[in-house]
């Protein structure tokens, strides 16, 4: 929540400025209108020799919980972009050939998130700061019980699902907040 101006530095009051309809924070000293926009987290499945590439988290939140390599994106990047500099800080591996897959809306916390798909470059993988460790899962292998986010179960489920048909397509859930 913005509390200060960016422009002026005074406080500012939350109400709807004219020819809006949504509340948001507005400098009564020099108008100006902070607009507050959902974050866009980017991750990759990426694959090697039929295996899928997990880290399991070293920060909250759910620390410990095996996840898709993915993050917040950057000002500056692509889509894509974003997708294979989490990858790389998250599980040290260089993904090839990415294409998007998915796209969940997560607006009960503000997000939206993008994975895309595609290969290992060389099978390479290990810990970045975010991560206590990653490996390579076969279908058989994933943790479903222990994966971090919903958002990836969803594309887990719909990326081994189009592996089976041979076909990959691209996938959009509206993800509905989690039981009171």
């Amino acid at each position: 929540m913005i509390r200060y101006c960016t422009q002026c530095g005074q406080s500012v009051e939350k109400r709807i400025p004219p020819g809006d309809h949504l509340p948001r924070s507005v400098c009564p000293a020099c108008g100006h209108i902070h607009y507050e926009n959902p974050r866009l987290i980017l991750g990759c499945i990426a694959e090697w020799e039929g295996r899928i590439l997990l880290c399991r988290r070293a920060i909250e939140p759910r620390r410990g919980y095996w996840t898709l390599p993915a993050g917040f994106m950057e000002n500056a990047e692509s889509t894509l972009e974003a997708a294979l500099r989490e990858t790389r800080e998250e599980a040290c591996a260089t993904v090839l050939n990415g294409q998007l897959f998915a796209l969940v809306d997560v607006p009960h916390i503000n997000q939206v998130h993008l994975f895309y798909r595609g290969q290992l470059r060389d099978g390479r993988h290990g810990a970045g700061e975010e991560s206590l460790e990653t490996a390579l899962f076969a279908e058989t292998e994933l943790p479903w019980e222990a994966l971090a986010f919903r958002s990836v179960r969803f594309c887990l489920e719909r990326y081994l699902a189009d592996r089976h048909r041979g076909r990959f397509g691209m996938h959009h859930w509206v993800l509905p907040p989690p039981p009171a």
